[in-house]
């Protein structure tokens, strides 16, 4: 098994197309970045980058960034390109291994278990939040230091295409999906869509002689990961493949959910590849504490409430209501389904139907087109307007939805 300090820095040339500029003067002999792209946060020596939303354009604070310090300014229509072009080069710069990991479910939790896992015996940095897009991945790379030995990458994806390009901007040694699943449908076209595009970390990985960590359980992985083999011509030192298997979940965990189980056991083989021992990463999943609305145990002066609302898909959704053993679900509408809305949610309301669910509140004008009996509101502000005249009391409550349910906003008021 090689020891991570042995893993040099690749001679990799640059993407296809790609017009990059030399940014050795900005990068050479320094021990860390100060990127932002919000020009609040600039400070002496920082770079900022004038990026342009729907809502705002960060060009109109170029001259005030300048003012406040910024040593240099990334500006003008190519603005997210050539970021990504300097996340690049900090990434080959620094040379360090990094893990991707991506997937429909589960990718944050894996990442925040790998980084508890690996941390017990390496410096390393890993994604923060949600930094996972076109704009996070790079503002992630950008954020390591010289002193941190590896790094973890998540990468999501919302259309085709997403991986590749994150994947091409952070060059990972190391990758891992978690799972495949119905997310993001409406961008995606399709569940197959969902496959090819997750599979685009195999692509990659594989044509770079990287290492794939695949759950040896789940056949759509196993599906995805033989017809990358196929389509890449792998080289005199093949792509190496670490298996593990979903397993039980471990007692003793603050995680809820049998679903954390495979995210669980994907950090623990993750972290013994890394010279982890198994015993030693166990103990300090165990002392993991998650702190970011999923997979939440929180007993209030009234009942006990699961959070698991930062996000939700069909496949999600389905595995939180089947672990589930308490007596009242919170359910928020599951967004960018497209034209499998309407069957998605009607397959929800199914799965209650059939558990005969003591207690059951909706929100999002998704399930009034379905044959839901159950209390409907069109927003969270109107649940919660309704929970202050009847409170709930000594239920145990699964709240889950998709982020723009807002959902967090009840917990208050259980």
């Amino acid at each position: 098994m090689p020891k991570i300090c042995t893993i040099k820095k690749k001679a990799v040339p640059l993407r296809p197309n790609c017009n990059a500029m030399d940014w050795d003067f900005l990068i050479k002999e320094k021990d860390a970045l100060v990127v932002t792209t919000d020009s609040r946060k600039v400070v002496q020596g920082s770079v900022f980058v004038a990026l342009k939303g729907e809502h705002f354009d960060g060009n109109d604070f170029v001259d005030q960034a300048r003012r406040d310090g910024a040593e240099y300014v990334i500006s003008g229509e190519n603005a997210l390109a050539e970021l990504q072009d300097l996340a690049r080069a900090w990434r080959r710069e620094l040379g360090i291994p990094i893990l991707g990991i991506t997937g429909t479910n589960g990718k944050t939790t894996t990442k925040e278990l790998c980084a508890t896992v690996l941390g017990t015996k390496y410096k390393l940095y890993y994604t923060q939040g949600n930094l996972n897009n076109q704009i996070g991945v790079p503002l992630t790379l950008l954020s390591i230091t010289r002193a941190h030995k590896m790094a973890i990458v998540e990468m999501g994806a919302s259309h085709p295409g997403d991986i590749k390009e994150l994947v091409d901007i952070a060059e990972p040694d190391f990758g891992l999906i978690t799972n495949v699943g119905k997310a993001h449908l409406q961008g995606f076209g399709s569940f197959e869509g969902v496959m090819r595009t997750k599979a685009e970390l195999y692509d990659f990985l594989l044509a770079r002689n990287g290492t794939v960590f695949r759950n040896a359980d789940n056949p759509y992985l196993e599906k995805m990961y033989l017809t990358a083999k196929q389509s890449v011509r792998e080289t005199v030192c093949p792509a190496q493949t670490v298996l593990y298997r979903t397993g039980v979940m471990p007692e003793g965990t603050h995680l809820v959910g049998a679903y954390n189980a495979e995210n669980i056991s994907a950090a623990l083989c993750v972290g013994e590849y890394f010279g982890v021992s198994r015993e030693n990463g166990l103990a300090a999943i165990r002392a993991y504490v998650p702190s970011n609305n999923r997979s939440q145990l929180m007993q209030t002066a009234e009942n006990t409430v699961v959070v698991d609302a930062y996000n939700a898909n069909p496949t999600s959704m389905q595995a939180a209501i089947n672990a589930f053993k308490g007596n009242c679900y919170i359910l928020g509408a599951m967004r960018e389904l497209g034209e499998y809305s309407h069957l998605e949610h009607q397959n929800i309301v199914n799965m209650l139907l059939e558990r005969k669910a003591e207690k059951v509140l909706l929100v999002g004008d998704e399930y009034k087109a379905t044959t839901a009996p159950y209390p409907i509101y069109e927003n969270v502000e109107s649940l919660c307007e309704a929970l202050q005249k009847e409170p709930l009391k000594g239920y145990t409550i699964l709240l889950k939805g998709s982020r723009s349910n807002q959902l967090e906003k009840v917990i208050p008021l259980l």
